[in-house]
């Protein structure tokens, strides 16, 4: 297949895009490099343009001659969204309409797209089911899930043949080091914790040390770079004509953030310590996925899902890029010590 990739040069849709073009698919970015990184693409086409410029996308689309697309460009910070949701509703649902409609206007049915355990009610049973109620507590949530809504609308009404895959929580590297997870404006908890480690973040904060786990910090599931781009190349190529599928994509495991950080001190070899902070809004105490259903229906199964390899890929890939994809980014990370403001992008989650 010839791939394009929105948010391409971004942290998953960069690996996704490497995944691709290893297994002989011929392989396009698009990005505004407003959080994604030029590096990161490689020697693969780049096309730099907004995911809301609908001519833009139609014209990327037709002078590739794209067979597929692969969704990653959102905004994707959940205290950012609750700030400022105009942002979110802008790149998120617009600029997914805007995807959308430039696949019909080019005749591109084939789609997969990034979503998030964010848009379940985080109330419900865990571990969470594609079946479980749909409450989304944030506006990165919300758009999340109104960018599903439309997407199932244009499946049906257009033919795509279109897949969601609800991501928990992608963390980790290429196995050897050489692509990793580096923004201007970082929020995820295993980049900090690396940052931190490497000196440059004056803490590691846990929020909230009184959730009702084992050791009071949250819980999460996090799945490595390498099974997250496995399951997409599996959803493009098993999607059926005129129907959205919706997968989750977990290990079915939860980490606590304390043992993260154990993880982390074992894998570096030194203690590390952190700094107790409050909890921030909408974050849940545990989020934990059911994937059986890929499983059975793709046969996709996470193949990394020890977090200490998950760590190790991570801490190689920090350690040996200290300055990231760009020669200011230790400066940059080592000044920022509260939530990072978003920016309006097209890198991927």
């Amino acid at each position: 297949m010839r791939i394009l990739c929105t948010g391409g040069a971004g942290y998953v849709g960069s690996h996704c895009l490497r995944h691709f073009r290893a297994r002989g698919h011929e392989v396009v970015a698009f990005d505004n490099l407003a959080e994604g990184n030029r590096a990161a693409v490689g020697d693969a086409p780049l096309v730099v343009g907004d995911i809301r410029d609908r001519d833009a996308l139609r014209a990327a689309l037709s002078a590739h001659r794209i067979d597929a697309v692969a969704h990653f460009a959102a905004l994707i910070s959940v205290p950012a969204s609750i700030k400022d949701p105009r942002a979110y509703w802008s790149v998120n649902v617009e600029g997914s309409q805007a995807l959308l409609d430039a696949m019909v206007d080019t005749g591109v049915t084939r789609l997969v797209v990034s979503s998030t355990a964010a848009v379940y009610d985080h109330d419900a049973p865990m571990p969470l089911r594609e079946t479980s109620a749909l409450a989304p507590a944030t506006p990165y949530g919300t758009s999340k899930l109104a960018m599903e809504h439309m997407v199932r609308d244009y499946a049906r009404a257009y033919g795509l043949a279109a897949t969601a895959l609800r991501y928990f929580n992608a963390a980790g590297a290429e196995p050897d080091g050489s692509h990793g997870e580096w923004r201007r404006e970082e929020s995820h908890v295993l980049p900090l914790l690396m940052l931190f480690a490497l000196g440059q973040r004056p803490a590691f904060k846990v929020f909230g040390q009184d959730w009702p786990t084992a050791d009071g910090s949250c819980v999460r599931d996090f799945i490595s770079l390498t099974d997250l781009a496995a399951a997409h190349l599996l959803a493009l190529e098993g999607a059926a004509s005129g129907e959205m599928a919706v997968y989750n994509l977990g290990t079915g495991h939860g980490t606590s953030v304390l043992e993260l950080l154990g993880a982390a001190e074992e894998v570096i070899g030194r203690p590390l310590g952190w700094t107790p902070d409050a909890r921030r809004p909408g974050d849940p105490a545990v989020l934990v996925a059911d994937a059986e259903l890929i499983a059975e229906r793709l046969g996709w199964r996470p193949t990394v899902s020890s977090i200490r390899e998950i760590v190790a890929a991570a801490w190689a890939w920090h350690e040996s890029h200290p300055q990231g994809y760009g020669p200011h980014a230790a400066e940059a990370a080592r000044t920022k010590d509260t939530d990072p403001p978003h920016r309006i992008a097209a890198s991927g989650a």
